[in-house]
């Protein structure tokens, strides 16, 4: 038995934009007519989950899918710097981002840690790969991040070399006990 999941992170929104913790804000009008003219190339027969954010709930809907929040593909909970730009954290608390940038189980915002990201959408990973079919998650690109690294049993430390762009797709598939990773191919859903 083999589960084929898709990866895709959601379409722009003004936090994508404008460098900042997401704040769970809607899609900007750009981002959900790039998703809507995308939703040909997805099969909307697939099981589907969803980030619970806004975006991510949006994103799945422009796309023709009827996606399940799953609350353990929640991007990271950023606690006080929820809603800020990189630049204001930085200036703000530049040891707590330094330490942020550098240790995946560093928490200075209150919230969760990457490690602990990774274990919470590990866990989810890990649970759907005893079943079997093709599944598309919309999902916030740190989840993209943390799933691949799952995936890969890469360290947490990888993560932050990954870089993730919207509406594109990542592919893993599940047997065995294992996952691969399928790269290099553009969205088709």
């Amino acid at each position: 038995m083999t589960v084929r999941l898709t990866l895709v992170p959601p379409a722009t929104n003004d936090a994508l934009r404008e460098v900042r913790f997401d704040d769970d804000g809607p899609l900007d009008p750009a981002g959900r007519a790039r998703a809507e003219a995308l939703a040909v190339a997805v099969d909307p027969a697939t099981r589907a989950y969803a980030s619970p954010s806004a975006r991510c709930l949006g994103t799945a809907r422009a796309l023709g899918l009827r996606a399940e929040p799953a609350p353990a593909l929640a991007g990271c909970a950023m606690g006080r710097w929820r809603g800020r730009t990189l630049e204001d954290v930085a200036a703000a608390e530049e040891a707590g981002l330094a330490a942020w940038l550098s240790d995946p189980e560093a928490a200075p915002h209150g919230g969760e840690s990457l490690r602990d990201l990774r274990v919470r959408v590990g866990t989810w990973l890990d649970a759907l790969r005893e079943g079997s079919g093709r599944v598309t998650a919309v999902v916030e690109p740190d989840v993209v991040r943390a799933a691949t690294v799952h995936a890969l049993g890469a360290p947490d430390e990888a993560a932050r070399r990954l870089d993730v762009r919207p509406l594109t797709a990542v592919h893993l598939s599940g047997r065995s006990g294992r996952w691969n990773l399928r790269v290099g191919e553009p969205f088709t859903g």
